[in-house]
């Protein structure tokens, strides 16, 4: 490589002038900047704590950061900044979109609220009219971006409690059809027909205990009754409606005493009103069939006469003859009910199970309903409250500006690198020209590499006059290399001392 170095130090020069060349023609760009706060915080939010729907702003602003350099975002950036004035085509207006994609940042500053929106340009002013207009991107994105969430949860769940409220209605309906088809089951109360059947037997034991009591208390004043003297019969005939018979008449007006007691509690229909009434038609046929037995006898001329004790037994046998035809009615009925409960018991299994079914979906549906209405009012809440307080508040800490010197390139420290570059380039230049061209300095190599046989060697004398030639031209070499680095030094601290202003 060494016989070819004006090779290398030719090529080292023409590619160090062209690459100073195209550092110094790369054009200035500027850099537009601004910084942007966003306060999260606010007073409210410990004071609604538990009433309102917890937004987590940071996180928002966070996305929102990330998400901003968006295709219709730049759009609106491109209209806002007049950049499209210059755009005819579509074909342009694409390439414009994507190149802004790319050049726009945001970045944090250190904090999660605080945040620097840069561009840069080869125009001050228009980097600096980007900037602008991404920062009202941003601060309007954060505002409207807010309102619109919490207008579509409210749409939302407006829509829900709607479909919640005919979802209820519906199930409330099916409960209410079902308990009336199947009343007798489940009762006016809502019981079910265990429970029911349990009532019944317990209705229906106490009802034949009472029975046997008043039997027991019939029987004795029978036994009592029989032991007294008859009644004395008078002489004279009368209409059997106006003799009178102690006995059979205390037993009728007890009878319609306890009629009137009836009639205030049930109606005319009731088995109690019924029995009574017909147990008052026998005693009042029982004391007619009694009145002419007596005529044919003898004479009945006046009102009996009556043993005060008979005629007090009497009274008390026809009330407890009441008491057992009542008794005896609604055992009856208890036993008519329980009868019909326990035909319908073989239903029961498949009724409950619809009517768990309706109740759990009835349930269900009270219990998202009442969860919705509730986060209805939370969500109203929440809104009132970031409408006073505001959701966050965007404040901008240093306005979009251009600094007077450009940010790129860094010709200071390109400069260099393209020395660096073209002496690699001269190196380069050299190794394919000795692959080229290669030279042998001794018979071995040659051998080695032609793989032919080597007849001899003609040796090189060296004289004083060509060992000076060379070390001039080594000289010259030297020179000539230094001469590029100095150049490329030369010019790399000139746009240090510019850069710096110096």
């Amino acid at each position: 490589m060494w016989r070819y170095r004006w090779w290398g130090l030719l090529a080292a020069w023409i590619g160090g002038v062209i690459l100073a060349v195209v550092v110094m023609m790369i054009p200035d760009k500027y850099e537009a900047r601004a910084r942007v706060f966003v306060d999260t915080q606010s007073v409210l939010k410990p004071l609604m704590q538990g009433l309102a729907v917890p937004t987590n702003v940071e996180q928002q602003v966070t996305i929102l950061s990330r998400t901003l350099i968006s295709r219709p975002n730049v759009e609106k950036l491109i209209r806002m900044a007049d950049l499209d004035l210059d755009v005819k085509t579509r074909e342009k207006r694409e390439i414009l979109i994507d190149d802004l994609i790319g050049r726009l940042q945001i970045v944090g500053a250190g904090r999660d609220d605080l945040f620097v929106l840069t561009f840069k340009d080869t125009n001050p002013e228009r980097a600096k009219r980007v900037v602008q207009a991404l920062v009202s991107i941003f601060v309007e994105s954060g505002l409207g971006d807010k309102r619109k969430d919490s207008d579509e949860a409210r749409r939302f769940i407006e829509e829900q409690i709607k479909s919640y409220e005919t979802k209820l209605a519906d199930a409330e309906n099916r409960l209410k059809e079902f308990k009336l088809k199947n009343l007798a089951l489940f009762g006016d109360s809502g019981k079910d027909a265990v429970t029911q059947i349990g009532e019944l037997n317990s209705k229906l034991n106490q009802a034949r205990l009472e029975l046997r009591e008043v039997e027991n208390s019939r029987d004795a004043v029978r036994r009592q009754l029989a032991g007294e003297d008859p009644v004395f019969l008078p002489d004279s005939g009368q209409a059997p409606s106006g003799v009178s018979i102690p006995d059979i008449d205390g037993r009728i007006d007890a009878m319609k005493k306890q009629l009137d007691a009836l009639l205030q509690r049930y109606t005319d229909q009731h088995p109690d009103v019924v029995g009574t009434r017909r147990v008052i038609e026998q005693l009042e046929a029982q004391k007619k069939q009694e009145v002419e037995s007596r005529r044919k006898s003898g004479g009945m001329s006046g009102s009996l006469g009556a043993n005060p004790v008979y005629q007090q037994l009497k009274l008390s046998l026809s009330e407890s003859e009441a008491n057992v035809a009542s008794l005896k009615t609604r055992v009856a009925e208890y036993e008519s009910r329980l009868n019909a409960m326990r035909g319908s018991q073989r239903m029961l299994p498949e009724v409950e199970a619809e009517f768990a079914q309706l109740n759990r979906d009835y349930e269900i549906n009270k219990k998202n309903y009442e969860s919705l209405v509730s986060r209805r009012e939370a969500a109203n809440m929440s809104v009132e409250m970031d409408a006073s307080s505001g959701v966050a508040e965007f404040r901008l800490i240093d306005p979009p500006s251009v600094p007077s010197k450009p940010a790129a390139p860094n010709r200071a420290l390109l400069m260099p690198v393209s020395g660096v570059v073209s002496l690699l380039i001269g190196m380069l230049v050299s190794f394919l020209v000795f692959q080229v061209r290669p030279t042998f300095f001794d018979g071995r190599g040659l051998r080695e590499l032609s793989g032919l046989p080597v007849l001899g060697v003609v040796t090189l004398i060296e004289d004083p006059v060509r060992s000076r030639r060379e070390r001039v031209r080594s000289i010259y070499f030297a020179g000539g290399l230094l001469g590029l680095v100095g150049v490329f030094t030369l010019m790399t601290a000139i746009l240090v001392l510019r850069a710096f202003g110096t």
